[in-house]
């Protein structure tokens, strides 16, 4: 008990654009769970496609939008188009935008 055999590795990490192969909207990755981490009551109403809850959850800031979505990672791919997310709370997570990826605030400096 207690004991985690099997790890699972995020394929997306705190920052990255991504794109949601169902619903097609864009955003940015702000947390990731390892594995399903909400109620069965919100997996039964709002998780349609039933993805694993034993495989890794990401929260997302959604382009053009103020909510943010919780997400399975198979409904997940990267996001070739490389723009900054407009949504009013990238500047609560991220310092700034370089190279197609957002820096996390609160980085400790050396």
């Amino acid at each position: 008990m207690g004991t985690v055999t099997n790890i699972n590795r995020a394929r997306f990490a705190v920052g990255d654009l991504v794109h949601h192969r169902l619903f097609g909207y864009r955003g940015v990755i702000f947390d990731v769970d390892p594995t399903f981490q909400s109620t069965d009551e919100w997996y039964e109403t709002v998780a349609q496609s039933r993805p694993p809850k034993d495989k890794p959850w990401y929260h997302v800031l959604v382009h053009g939008a103020v909510h943010t979505t919780y997400v399975a990672e198979r409904n997940l791919e990267p996001d070739t188009d490389e723009a900054p997310i407009s949504h009013p709370l990238v500047e609560h997570f991220f310092v700034r935008f370089e190279d197609g990826h957002y820096v996390r605030s609160g980085r400790r400096e050396n």
